[in-house]
């Protein structure tokens, strides 16, 4: 039998539960002084919190914050009160970016929300139900989460966090122990207990980017109506794939980029440039910007039997 030649010596857990306690209030100082309340401005009432990014006054909330207000107030911890203009939101990532009227003092880091893993700290700070500059804290629970969008369509890349949110938190930041926002606070799951969402802050970092630079996040549009189906496993085995679901086309748009690439009522769905579909929320996550005049292999079970490669010239979506 071995033997160990020195005594272990248990930790302190007061100890522990000091160095914890010190790693969030750190945090909390480093990016507390950057989250402001946000409330609309003409319209209907509604408020939420918001977080600056930059020292001239660029600040990140939710798109349901702001609704479809032009304008907002914003009032920062220490009781400074400003207007700002929303320079744009994106209802498919819940992201809207506002620029304040003046600078707002403290701002916040956006971190890569990529270097997060299950268990890391995670520090909620906002204005829920009315109490203002509230912060709560849990862990991450879960990383790549999808969930569905005001618009209705899928959210990717959502981080699930047990920390504690309630009407009010939306738009504030999600902080990791090193004090850089990691998400964008943006729901709850009504009834349950510890669940709650954020958006990735590398999201959110695309759509304000999107923003500044165009206006408005911009999306491939190829012109179909589809539906999610069974594959059938005659076409599974034609194709050489294992998949279960595909994308059966059931609409073309006349003079759409599909019409003019090939595509017809009927077709299977089965690949955007390599990329497997599984159904329609692949074809909405594969038609990202990136492929807005880009041609585009489409890999088809067509109506004729056959596997086939169609090329498409995707356009910007316009809503």
């Amino acid at each position: 039998m071995g033997y160990m030649d020195k005594e272990i010596v248990p930790q302190n857990d007061g100890a522990l539960i000091d160095a914890y306690s010190q790693s969030i209030a750190a945090a909390v100082d480093i990016v507390g002084p950057a989250v402001s309340r946000i409330e609309r401005v003409g319209g209907r009432q509604g408020h939420g919190s918001g977080f600056a990014i930059s020292p001239d006054g660029l600040i990140i909330t939710n798109s349901h914050v702001v609704d479809d207000a032009k304008a907002v107030r914003i009032t920062t911890p220490d009781g400074f009160v400003t207007e700002g203009r929303v320079l744009g939101r994106d209802v498919d990532t819940d992201i809207a970016l506002i620029r304040a009227n003046t600078g707002t003092g403290a701002w916040a880091k956006l971190g890569d929300s990529q270097r997060l893993r299950r268990g890391h700290i995670a520090i909620a700070i906002g204005n829920p139900l009315g109490f203002e500059w509230t912060v709560t804290a849990g862990i991450v629970s879960a990383l790549g989460r999808s969930m569905r969008a005001a618009s209705g369509r899928l959210m990717d890349d959502v981080i699930q966090t047990d920390a504690a949110l309630n009407p009010g938190n939306s738009g504030g930041p999600l902080v990791s122990s090193g004090g850089e926002v990691i998400g964008v606070n943006t729901a709850v799951i009504q009834g349950a207990q510890s669940i709650a969402f954020a958006v990735a802050s590398n999201t959110a970092n695309f759509v304000v980017s999107e923003v500044l630079r165009y206006g408005q996040v911009r999306r491939a549009f190829i012109g179909i109506a589809g539906d999610t189906i069974v594959l059938p496993r005659r076409v599974a085995l034609a194709a050489g794939t294992v998949q279960t679901t595909s994308v059966r086309v059931r609409r073309v748009e006349p003079e759409g980029p599909a019409a003019k690439g090939g595509l017809q009522e009927g077709d299977y769905i089965l690949a955007i440039d390599g990329s497997p579909v599984g159904g329609v929320d692949d074809i909405v996550r594969l038609m990202d910007g990136s492929r807005i005049g880009r041609e585009t292999e489409i890999l088809v079970f067509s109506v004729a039997g056959r596997i086939e490669k169609k090329n498409l010239l995707p356009m910007a979506r316009t809503s």
